[in-house]
């Protein structure tokens, strides 16, 4: 929030003293709670990781509301909450009907909060949490995106500071990359910062479609979205030269195959019916037809699989194939250990790999044929965990659709919120489609919005954990 209010000093956006403010109550409510907790034991196991994870996000998130409401941007509490909570969850979905209204340093804030959602606000505070006389271990468990937690070193606080390293400059590389393509610095380093959370919230009103007449922007993003959603972890091979480890990551294959033949599919559709899909492109014939539908087809494709959320086009006008289409993407996701959200690829991955052996296992009921992920046989109780997620989260998208319809929103806009808001996605379908807000999404259901948002971003477990009985018991 002090750097929000800096950026707001040097645009001089007149909104410079409300930051600072929302900074300075921020700080001093943290120092109270700090000194009254000063005595308390600092011994922590995985129990306590659940809830610190869980409730740190949410306090968090009301504390994330002070600049909107401060600035008087947002000035309902409700609609403050649902962006904030958009924001840190990297979800991208917004209730701003003009967000090139807003003063930058609040711009600033909104893309920050995405910023520091995208690598987890837990994971920051691993980096710090030895300094109080805390272990991270059980954190780290209840916060890693993915099934797994493939540790870089031996201590969990240089694995959290090797991954923000990792990071920050992934952010500061698009935001030169960004810049010397053509976009303003501060339009630049906005849309970095979302892109490396896979968050989506932009500068601009028509998000990435404002720059469809500059491919090589657009180009630049997808080239980061791609990153963003891969495993951090692989690019920590990368720059230490161990190439070999990707290119035999079973995960990493199959996302590349996904984005590959799903954008193929997608770019043809547009290619062919461009009588009806290109009439909701802005400057589609820059290069081409065919370069135009390739690039709107993976940067589309790449955008829903990631979570990220961009758009440079409705997705919702091109054919009724491809709306359908985009919405399976939704329950895609990107790899585990990346900032993406939804399901997970991995995940995927091993529930097909489970399906094909209960064929043999059928044939031959007294082999002992372990599922395999990168040569390595994967336990049991991992494969039922991930079955037990998958249901978890079909069952929570299923209960989050029934409770929008609740709000008389139709079936397609209610199914589509679910699956977003779940998903950590952003665009959804029907009257929250692409192109669309949720600014006339009712307020009691932006409050369930928030809910799967921060269900969707922290893996279901780590917070629905906390409304079984069992985890309150007496050990």
């Amino acid at each position: 929030m002090l750097i929000s209010s800096l950026v707001s000093l040097i645009y001089k956006d007149g909104v410079t003293f409300q930051l600072f403010l929302a900074s300075l109550v921020t700080l001093v409510l943290g120092i109270i709670v700090m000194v009254y907790t000063r005595r308390h034991s600092k011994e922590m196991n995985k129990r306590e990781g659940y809830i610190v994870v869980s409730f740190g996000w949410i306090i968090m998130t009301l504390s994330g509301t002070l600049p909107y409401v401060f600035t008087e941007s947002i000035p309902s509490f409700t609609n403050a909450f649902f962006e904030t909570m958009s924001g840190y969850t990297t979800t991208g979905a917004t209730i701003l009907n003009d967000i090139e209204a807003l003063p930058k340093g609040v711009l600033f804030w909104r893309s920050l909060t995405h910023w520091i959602g995208g690598m987890g606000i837990i994971v920051l505070a691993i980096a710090i949490l030895p300094l109080l006389g805390i272990g991270g271990m059980q954190l780290f468990a209840a916060e890693a995106p993915g099934p797994s937690t493939d540790k870089l070193h031996p201590r969990i606080t240089d694995t959290a500071k090797r991954l923000w390293l990792i990071y920050f400059g992934y952010t500061a590389a698009e935001t030169l990359f960004l810049k010397l393509a053509g976009m303003s610095f501060f339009d630049a380093i906005n849309h970095s910062m979302s892109t490396l959370s896979t968050g989506g919230f932009s500068t601009k009103n028509a998000s990435v479609a404002y720059w469809n007449h500059e491919p090589m922007i657009q180009y630049i993003i997808i080239l980061f979205m791609f990153l963003a959603g891969t495993n951090f972890v692989l690019s920590y091979f990368a720059f230490k030269g161990k190439v070999q480890k990707i290119i035999h990551d079973e995960e990493f294959k199959l996302y590349s195959k996904f984005i590959l033949i799903f954008t193929i599919i997608a770019a043809l559709i547009i290619y062919f019916r461009a009588d009806v899909t290109m009439s909701s492109i802005n400057h589609p014939m820059v290069l081409g037809e065919a370069e135009s539908a390739f690039r709107h087809g993976l940067f589309q494709v790449l955008s829903v699989i990631t979570t990220t959320g961009f758009i440079t086009a409705d997705y919702t006008m091109w054919t009724s194939f491809l709306v359908v289409f985009f919405f399976g993407l939704m329950f895609l996701g990107g790899s585990a250990g990346s900032t993406s959200g939804g399901v997970k690829v991995v995940r995927h991955l091993l529930m097909i790999k489970n399906g094909f052996l209960e064929f043999k296992r059928t044939l031959h009921p007294n082999a002992i044929i372990p599922v395999r992920y990168n040569t390595k046989a994967v336990s049991g109780d991992i494969v039922f965990n991930i079955l037990a997620f998958f249901i978890l989260y079909m069952l929570s998208f299923i209960v989050g659709a029934l409770v929008f319809s609740m709000f008389h929103i139709d079936f397609k806009s209610a199914v589509g919120l679910s699956a977003s808001s779940l998903g950590n996605i952003g665009p959804a379908l029907g009257n929250f489609g692409p192109v669309n807000n949720y600014a006339s999404l009712p307020l009691l259901a932006q409050w369930w919005a928030s809910f799967l948002m921060l269900i969707g971003r922290l893996e279901l477990f780590t917070v629905l954990i906390l409304f079984t009985p069992f985890f309150w018991r007496n050990r």
